[in-house]
Parts: C-alpha cells; sequence; structure tokens
C-alpha cells in the first residue's frame, strides 16, 4: 500500500526474487563472473554459497535473464530434503522429461539420455539449478554427480549449478563428496554488502520503480538499516518495506533514524528476535516512596498502553484509507 502514497510504479522490496532488482555489487559482480566463467566450460559444477538471504536465487535470475533461451534449457529445483532416488524424479520432472508411477531407474536414466540428446541436436545445453543444496543428503549429491557422467557424443549431458548455504562448504570438502568436489569448475561465497552498498541497493530498488527523491531518505537512515540487517538483503528488502509502511500510516515525506530504529525494534519482537522495551529506571523521588513502586510502574504500563491504543486506532484509519484509495484507483 505504501508504494500508493509514495508513487511508485511498484513494490521495490518484495522479497520474491526478480532480475529487476539485480544490484551489482563487487560480491554479486564476481559471482556473476563466476557463473559465466562455469557455463562457458560446458561442464561440471559451479557451487555458490552465502548467508540466508544473499540473494543467491536472485543472481541465477540475472544470469538466466541475459542467457539466450535458444541455446539453454534450464530446470530448477528448490525443494532438497528429498532422498536420492526422489531427487532423480526431480530433475527429470522439472526437465518435462515423462515419469509414470513404478518406472525404474534405468528407464529414467534413457528418457534422461534421449531428451538431452534432442536437446544437443537442436543446439540447446541443459543447466540444473540446486537450491538449498546444504539440505542435500550425501545419496542425492552422489545422484548428482552420475548424472554428471552421462555424457552424449563426448559432450557433457547437463551443468549444474548449486546454491546453498555456508556450512555446504564443509560437506563439499569432505572426503565422501571427492569425486563431486573434482567436478567443481567455479566456485565463489557471497558475503554481505558494505555499509556504501547497502546505501546504493536501497537506491536502486527504489529507483526502479520511478523513485526520484520523495520520500527524502536521512544520511544516518541508510546507516541505520545497514546496521540493523548486516548488509544481508533479504533483511534490507524486510526492513525498508516496514520503514517505507510506517512513513505512508504517518504521512511522513523523510525517512528517519528513529523511524529504521523503532521498525527495526518492532520486528525483533514481531519475529521473537527481541525484548520488551527496557524498564524505565525509577527516579530518586519514585524511590523514595515507600512500597510506591508497584503502583507506579503499573500507571506507566496503562500511560504507555493508553499511548499505544491511540497511535494504533491511527494505524488502522490509515490502513483503511489507503485501502480505499487503492480499490478506488482499481
Amino acid at each position: 500500500m505504501y508504494e500508493k502514497f509514495y508513487r511508485f510504479t511498484g513494490i521495490p522490496f518484495l522479497l520474491t526474487p526478480d532480475s529487476r532488482f539485480f544490484f551489482g555489487s563487487a560480491g554479486h559482480s564476481r559471482a556473476i563472473a563466476h557463473l559465466v566463467y562455469g557455463l562457458a566450460q560446458q561442464e561440471g559444477f559451479i557451487v555458490i554459497t552465502g548467508e540466508v538471504g544473499a540473494v543467491k536465487t536472485t543472481l541465477v535470475e540475472q544470469a538466466w535473464s541475459q542467457l539466450d533461451r535458444n541455446t539453454y534449457v534450464m530446470a530448477r529445483i528448490v525443494t532438497t530434503q528429498v532422498s536420492g532416488d526422489d531427487l532423480l524424479r526431480l530433475v527429470m520432472a522439472n526437465f518435462g522429461v515423462g515419469d509414470t508411477p513404478g518406472t525404474d531407474k534405468a528407464t529414467l536414466l534413457r528418457r534422461f539420455e534421449h531428451f538431452v540428446r534432442d536437446q544437443l541436436l537442436a543446439g540447446r545445453r541443459c543447466v540444473l539449478v540446486v537450491d538449498e543444496v546444504q539440505n542435500l543428503s550425501l545419496a542425492a549429491l552422489e545422484e548428482l554427480r552420475m548424472l554428471s557422467n552421462i555424457t552424449i557424443d563426448g559432450r557433457a549431458s547437463v551443468q549444474t549449478i548449486l546454491l546453498g548455504q555456508p556450512q555446504f562448504r564443509p560437506v563439499l570438502a569432505s572426503r565422501d563428496v571427492e569425486q563431486l568436489r573434482q567436478r567443481v569448475l567455479a566456485s565463489y561465497h557471497l558475503g554481505p554488502l558494505t555499509e556504501a552498498e547497502t546505501r546504493g541497493y536501497i537506491e536502486h530498488r527504489l529507483k526502479t520503480v520511478g523513485w526520484a527523491g520523495a520520500p527524502h531518505w536521512q544520511d544516518e537512515a541508510f546507516a541505520a538499516v545497514y546496521q540493523h540487517t548486516g548488509g544481508i538483503p533479504r533483511r534490507i528488502n524486510t526492513l525498508c518495506s516496514r520503514v517505507l509502511l510506517y512513513g505512508a500510516l504517518e504521512e511522513a515525506h523523510e525517512i528517519t533514524t528513529q523511524m529504521v530504529d523503532m521498525t527495526a525494534g518492532e520486528l525483533n519482537q514481531d519475529l521473537g528476535a527481541g525484548s520488551a522495551s527496557a524498564p524505565v529506571p525509577p527516579s530518586a523521588a519514585d524511590q523514595g516512596l515507600s512500597g510506591g513502586s508497584e503502583h507506579l510502574a503499573l500507571l506507566r504500563r496503562v500511560e504507555a498502553l493508553e499511548q499505544g491504543a491511540a497511535r494504533h486506532e491511527r494505524v488502522v484509519r490509515r490502513l483503511l484509507d489507503l485501502l480505499n484509495a487503492t480499490t478506488e484507483r482499481g
């Protein structure tokens, strides 16, 4: 709803991966370079790891948006807590290879070979993207390796991009997957944005939806976003979206440090990661009142609740106004 108030052409901080919002930070540019290099080899595995919310999937979306769709066929697997055999069937299904109940593994692999051969004859290469790879069992990883062994007229049948969290790197370094590791052609770990990149990231996403300086962001507000999110893009999206919603509800035309700090605190409480506000220490006069501390604490709590109720009522009214405005424009 805040995009209507600020007259954006869309929602700038969606959590869903969208290549339109790709921001080429130093780390993301290097990761793209590793992807491009790996794909140029036309075989093996490409590994990209990063913290939760480091937009690894968006990175692949960006690379995919730049590839010739007549040259590549891509299949993507997101659910990875499956057995080796189930993973194989997921791969077949996502490439569009037919699978009927009860089909044995050997038949599936023959069908896959025929599919890949047809793609190669048509001038297309198969690329498999496996997300959340840290959840895969060793048996499932072995299935992926076995798929990479399939060759058609001396050419690799499929290239695989593995996306995962940092805990996958020790797995990849273990002796249990040494044969797979030997087939890794490019590997990169995607770190968080710097403070300067965080500001650039926010401004880039805003400009993508038509932002031209309204609302105005204080310099300190950008710094506050970085401090609260650690430069992790998904956290930045979540916080900035809530900050803009708060700004729209309050009809604010400037995003301040205080707004960012308050919203971050509310998010922490909403997600169970924060604690209640620290109690106000009693004044000397309060401490001198024998047996009155509980009463004073209760009074302050009542006052806080009354203030919160008043603000809640204002917020609800403003939400209704925004909803009505959205309906009328629709």
